[in-house]
């Protein structure tokens, strides 16, 4: 089905661009995009996923076959590649994806050259925003060209913190690339939330960086956490969503406590 036929839930409100972006890997982000997008999809929300990681963990994670594609993103921002081309279904009716290889991995030099270049992501969505609700940057773990490319074309920043050792270490560099992109290049840019991952309950270390994080950054953590969850890290093998292979699992349960949230957000 063309994303073209699959109407909007609401076709006069502004459409929200979300960057799902933390510098460190390893802390949820994927896992954040797929299963967030698929709740917001259930709750009638129309959603785009731009998949931005060379790892391409959110195309897999939806079961799109990465070695069977002809174009992905990259030919979007290096060889202006029509965007709407590269919309993919998925096995959500209401999720939509624009697809990621390895072959994204050279773009970050290749962009260098490019005339704009911390732009080129925006100028390339830009035609399409209108038809969806929601749009999802999956960011990759650093701070280069692709991570500046997303932080210019979102309207705010969805950030994963794990409950771990050194949680907010290279959040203030994140921080200061953020302001960097405000001042100069997205005045409008802001914090939509800060989600807390891999939480275990069981551990005092969960339960003191879980405070940490909400002491730097107040109203703006998610009261939903995200709990560290078996049938969570065993559904992008599967290729689906967690709600999908494992509804009543409670990593499932969550992300559709955070889906209602980010929708009371706007």
């Amino acid at each position: 089905m063309s994303y073209l036929n699959v109407k909007r839930a609401n076709p006069l409100k502004k459409t929200k661009v979300l960057a799902v972006i933390n510098q460190k890997g390893g802390v949820g982000k994927s896992t954040t995009v797929v299963n967030l997008s698929a709740v917001l999809g259930e709750s009638k929300k129309k959603v785009l996923i731009i998949d931005l990681d060379p790892q391409g963990n959110t195309t897999s994670g939806y079961g799109i076959e990465k070695e069977s594609l002809e174009h992905d993103v990259y030919d979007a921002l290096l060889d202006n590649y029509p965007i709407e081309d590269l919309v993919m279904e998925t096995c959500e009716p209401r999720v939509f994806a624009v697809p990621a290889t390895i072959q994204l991995a050279g773009a970050e030099i290749e962009l260098v050259s490019v005339d704009g270049r911390e732009g080129t992501l925006k100028k390339r969505i830009a035609r399409i925003l209108e038809h969806f609700d929601y749009v999802l940057i999956d960011c990759p773990p650093s701070l280069g060209l692709l991570t500046l490319n997303a932080l210019v074309a979102a309207d705010e920043l969805l950030i994963p913190i794990q409950c771990e050792f050194y949680a907010l270490e290279g959040v203030t560099k994140l921080l200061e690339s953020m302001r960097m992109v405000k001042g100069r290049l997205n005045p409008e840019l802001e914090i939509f939330g800060v989600l807390l991952t891999m939480y275990d309950s069981r551990t005092t270390l969960s339960k003191q960086v879980a405070e940490e994080v909400r002491k730097y950054f107040g109203k703006k953590v998610f009261k939903t956490i995200i709990p560290r969850n078996v049938k969570l890290s065993e559904a992008p093998s599967h290729g689906i969503p967690v709600t999908q292979y494992a509804r009543m699992s409670k990593g499932a349960q969550t992300y559709m406590k955070l889906a209602k949230e980010v929708i009371r957000r706007g």
